[in-house]
């Protein structure tokens, strides 16, 4: 049984009378198929699906990135990679379900493969945890990113989660300190590391996994550091107000792209990743190839400036530093405005006392 979103109903309506006109059995019995209705109505749906989706709005966009049957870090991992030896556990309390990790092939080449995921159905979802990772979650993950660096193996990872789990054992067993260090891990590698948001990019639980030299992500995936829903909450008292809040969050692909949040946007297929699961296996394999490829080229220390500038960048085109030279540092490119003004701060009780100074001998002079 297809999903349907809640602003696909004219598609949804053309796509069940497509499935009655190819049923050759009706109430009537047997009956001839009207093939030239049905490729009437097949053209109409493929219309209706390219204006619909030319349009969608970052709500919109967001609920397609939370649709049901999208796919998941499970099926990319089990069509784009060979000899996948999944591992568990971090050596410390236990096993978290909601991410899946092991060594693989990648077009004949050694790779670490790291997976949120959510889960197919509900009983899945539940033991996923609906792609909310626990603290033993980041810790599994820094420990093979570790060994991954130790034999210089690249790491790929797939994100995916509405965010880190907020659960009482989880925030007593770390959370925070276990998210602070799988960034700090994943700043340090010394490997090409790529992560692909195929869906949610929900706050620290995704940052967490994609701090990556290329962060790559799904046309109509999102990104944030919120749901709309809590900043609609936060900020209006009113978790209705989620178009607002998408809206001024800037989460979709398009706009992280022009802020220089991500690198690349990977195209799907019209009506969202899940119509053509294989078209989409398609074009994440070429994007990870390709990246793979240019980042062959980096040795080790390369590869580590290059993550490092790319986030020290981020942010910087107005007023902070912009040039390669100057990525390292937190320095900001001063006016000479803005060079006075921080003078005069630091001298600020001298420069009062010399201008009253100033003035008492001018009043004294001219009267």
């Amino acid at each position: 049984m297809k999903n349907y979103l809640n602003f696909e109903n004219d598609i949804k309506n053309l796509e069940i009378e497509l499935d009655k006109l190819k049923d050759p059995y009706n109430q009537e019995g047997l009956s001839e198929v009207d093939t030239e209705r049905i490729s009437q109505i097949q053209y109409e749906i493929d219309n209706k699906l390219r204006e619909v989706y030319s349009k969608l709005n970052s709500w919109q966009k967001t609920q397609v990135a939370r649709h049901e049957d999208r796919p998941k870090s499970k099926f990319f991992i089990e069509n784009l990679f060979e000899e996948f030896i999944p591992l568990s556990g971090d050596r410390f309390y236990g096993e978290d379900k909601s991410v899946l990790a092991g060594f693989a092939k990648f077009n004949q080449v050694s790779v670490l493969v790291i997976g949120q995921e959510k889960g197919d159905d509900l009983n899945t979802r539940i033991e996923r945890n609906f792609g909310m990772m626990r603290p033993e979650g980041y810790r599994k993950t820094i420990r093979l990113m570790k060994l991954a660096d130790k034999f210089n193996i690249p790491i790929i990872l797939f994100i995916d989660t509405p965010g880190a789990y907020p659960g009482v054992g989880a925030e007593e067993r770390g959370q925070a300190e276990a998210i602070a260090k799988s960034i700090e891990c994943c700043m340090e590698l010394k490997v090409p590391t790529i992560s692909v948001i195929i869906g949610e990019g929900g706050s620290g639980g995704a940052i967490a996994l994609a701090s990556s030299n290329k962060v790559l992500m799904f046309e109509n995936a999102i990104y944030s550091v919120i749901s709309p829903e809590g900043c609609a909450t936060i900020l209006w008292k009113d978790p209705k107000k989620t178009l607002e809040a998408a809206e001024a969050m800037k989460l979709t692909s398009k706009n992280l792209l022009e802020l220089g949040i991500i690198d690349e946007i990977i195209s799907e297929p019209v009506g969202g990743a899940h119509r053509d699961k294989d078209l989409c296996l398609t074009n994440v394999r070429e994007s990870i190839r390709r990246n793979l490829e240019e980042m062959k080229l980096m040795n080790r220390d390369e590869i580590l400036i290059n993550r490092k500038n790319k986030f020290l960048s981020i942010g910087r085109s107005k007023g902070f530093a912009s040039k390669q030279d100057k990525d390292n540092t937190l320095t900001m490119n001063e006016t000479s405005l803005e060079k006075i003004l921080v003078k005069f701060r630091k001298f600020k009780i001298q420069f009062i006392i010399g201008l009253s100074f100033l003035t008492l001998f001018l009043i004294y002079y001219f009267l």
